[in-house]
């Protein structure tokens, strides 16, 4: 039996919409969109913490420079 990798793992909806720190609702809401992967195990998703990744860095924005000398 092979150990499943870490970047792998699943998580549970509860588990990414803590992560983000926003509600279950949102999180669905993503999937359904399509823009966060999930895969359906029997009536519920999961989601790879390497697709959670993905989504997180797609959505990762840079900090606007502060402008000075007003």
């Amino acid at each position: 039996m092979t150990a499943v990798s870490t970047d792998h793992s699943l998580m549970t909806v509860r588990e990414v919409a803590e992560t983000m720190r926003v509600s279950t609702m949102t999180v669905y809401r993503l999937i359904k969109s399509g823009d966060l992967r999930a895969l359906r195990v029997g009536a519920h998703f999961r989601i790879r913490r390497s697709d959670l990744n993905s989504f997180l860095d797609a959505h990762t924005t840079e900090a606007l420079p502060v402008e000075t000398g007003r």
